[in-house]
């Protein structure tokens, strides 16, 4: 059962190494949420490969892809589609927006204004959209990847928590270490070309249907009471941090059981273990956590709370 969810994130992991350089982090936490039919938050300053490894990933699942690109105008009619009157026959028909797709890139998600933003709610928690009062199911897998900025405020809308807490994990992309770059444009200067991923040898590793079967295993993978009780203890110690405002929520503790669970089953074992909690808060966590305003001026940052938590909260013995 796991095995074939281990040699599938390997495939993956794979594929992404073709075109992506210093994968490792972004493919785990791109996995990560595939499996668990979660979404992704992908932050980072330009030009770090934040798009072009959601396109990655797209090819190498061989499912359907779309790009928003979110813009102050856009309206949530052009991200979730509308009903258009046709003079010929006098009726009403169904033009679906882009979020209909398997894979969905919601490109510098924090461009668009709130109306606009809240229109990916129902996706990504109920799998639909609802245009003009007719509910329309989403494929199925359905995986949302956003991006945005973290440095540019003017002309921006900064996510409400509510949005924030609907990302299953949220995954920095930073600048490559000396010795990454260099072999990015070592590639270049050989001929790779981001436009051109097929040459570069990305192609579809899967289908929608070993997905699937994948989502369903992962709920298999054990999680015994010691380690549900070392994901609670985690997530409520936030509640009470001294510096933290607004700590995690259920659906936190919930996403970082089903993040675990995924972690274990890429590792080909059928139980999740505390390491699997450690190694996949610091995605789940942080962009769920407010820091107070005081505490943020001295440089404490909802990162540093995580890593102060998961070294003070006692680990179960497995």
């Amino acid at each position: 059962m796991t095995a074939n969810v281990s040699d599938l994130a390997q495939r993956i992991a794979t594929g992404m190494d073709r075109a992506v350089i210093d994968s490792r982090r972004i493919s785990f936490g791109l996995t990560i949420a595939l499996l668990a039919r979660g979404h992704v938050l992908i932050e980072g300053v330009p030009g770090t490969g934040k798009t072009l490894a959601v396109r990655v990933l797209a090819r190498l699942l061989g499912v359907t892809f779309r790009r928003i690109q979110f813009t102050p105008d856009m309206m949530p009619s052009d991200v979730i589609g509308t009903t258009v009157f046709n003079p010929q026959t006098a009726a009403f028909s169904l033009r679906v927006g882009p979020i209909v797709a398997n894979v969905v890139l919601a490109d510098e998600i924090n461009r668009t204004p709130p109306k606009t933003q809240a229109a990916l709610l129902e996706a990504m928690e109920e799998g639909q959209v609802t245009i003009d009062g007719t509910a329309l199911p989403l494929p199925a897998p359905f995986l949302l990847c956003a991006t945005q900025n973290p440095i540019e405020y003017e002309g921006t809308y900064p996510l409400p928590e509510a949005q924030l807490d609907r990302f299953m994990l949220k995954i920095e992309s930073s600048y490559p270490s000396q010795e990454r770059e260099l072999e990015l444009l070592e590639r270049v200067a050989d001929g790779f070309d981001a436009r051109e991923l097929e040459a570069a040898g990305v192609t579809a590793v899967t289908d929608a249907a070993e997905i699937e079967s994948a989502q369903r295993n992962i709920r298999r993978v054990h999680v015994s009471p010691e380690v549900r009780a070392y994901t609670y203890a985690i997530s409520a110690a936030t509640r009470t941090h001294p510096h933290v405002t607004l700590g995690a929520s259920p659906r936190a503790a919930i996403a970082l059981l089903l993040a675990a669970q995924s972690a274990a089953a890429i590792e080909g074992r059928d139980f999740a273990t505390p390491d699997d909690v450690k190694e996949t808060a610091p995605l789940v966590l942080p962009h769920r956590l407010i820091v107070a305003p005081d505490a943020e001026i001295e440089g404490l940052r909802a990162a540093d709370v995580v890593r102060e938590l998961l070294a003070s909260v006692s680990v179960p013995r497995e």
